[in-house]
């Protein structure tokens, strides 16, 4: 009998040992699992060994920005995967509970398991934790859902979401991705990127029209990121859902740099345009509030690093 050694260069050890036993038993298409099957979901010798864990966390991350449920054929084809190394990374993720699938439509998405680890991790962030009372305070005068997001990559992150009172409820949760071009905070982050990096996210942007009011050139972006970095609040007016209206403005770090974006979401009926106006001036008296706390905590921490003075 012939017999395979697969050294650990070849190998990232955690990820092997996981998928090594989910390949044992596995059929793919009505058949067993023949062995270039299962190499191609390895890394190649002379690749990186976390080949495999960056092709998971690829999956993840695309199940995560987008806003529906995806089959192992549409995934592969999205990121360019061979479809058995992505039948297998998937089922792999399902079993250890990152990704839930519906048997009726052999579809997947991201399971309450992984938005609980992201939950934790963004929530005790210090902009989060900072942000958190303020926004309490915001949501509560204004009867609006309040958000504070920060920039990842190309898109924008949930970090804090504070519920507005009353019964409209809407599809975000901290941790969640959405676009940068058709919402508030998301041009809010965009706006105040430096040239270099605003020049690398348009040549890289795939614009998503998510309705018929969604910016989907650059051009008129450009024109919308002038205008929010000149007047310091940006809007979402049906850009990214119809009937709902966002608003947003800058939260800098103790170094005037921008950190996140603090924006506020209703339905058109509870945000008209009358108050548009109102509703940004109390962002921004918000939005110093957490800026003014950052500041204290820096100057706490530098108290507690301070030597006592000598007698």
């Amino acid at each position: 009998m012939d017999t395979l050694i697969i050294s650990s260069s070849i190998l990232d050890n955690v990820v092997a040992c996981t998928i090594l036993n989910d390949l044992l038993g596995r059929k793919w298409d009505g058949r067993p699992l023949s062995f270039s099957d299962m190499v191609s979901v390895m890394p190649l010798q002379n690749s990186h060994p976390s080949t495999a864990v960056e092709r998971a966390f690829r999956i993840l991350e695309f199940l995560d920005c987008t806003q529906r449920a995806w089959n192992i054929s549409e995934v592969s084809r999205r990121l360019s995967l061979p479809k058995s190394t992505t039948h297998i990374l998937m089922l792999t993720l399902e079993r250890l509970g990152y990704i839930e699938r519906d048997p009726a439509t052999r579809t997947f998405v991201l399971s309450i398991k992984l938005a609980a680890l992201g939950d934790t991790v963004l929530k005790t962030t210090p902009l989060a934790i900072m942000a958190l009372s303020p926004m309490r305070s915001l949501a509560h005068s204004l009867a609006l859902t309040v958000h504070l997001a920060m920039q990842e990559k190309e898109q924008a992150v949930y970090v804090q979401k504070v519920e507005g009172p009353g019964f409209i409820r809407f599809d975000t949760y901290v941790g969640k991705r959405t676009n940068l071009h058709c919402t508030a905070v998301g041009k809010v982050l965009l706006a105040y990127n430096s040239p270099e990096s605003q020049r690398h996210y348009f040549s890289k942007i795939v614009f998503t029209r998510h309705t018929s009011r969604t910016i989907d050139s650059v051009s008129p972006l450009k024109r919308e990121l002038l205008a929010v970095s000149e007047r310091g609040w940006a809007i979402d007016d049906q850009e990214e859902e119809l009937g709902v209206r966002c608003l947003a403005v800058p939260v800098r770090s103790v170094k005037g740099l921008v950190a996140a974006a603090l924006g506020v979401t209703g339905t058109v009926t509870q945000l008209p345009e009358q108050v548009i106006e109102k509703v940004v001036h109390a962002l921004k008296q918000t939005a110093a509030l957490v800026e003014a706390s950052q500041g204290r905590a820096v100057q706490t921490r530098s108290a507690e690093r301070r030597p006592a003075a000598q007698h």
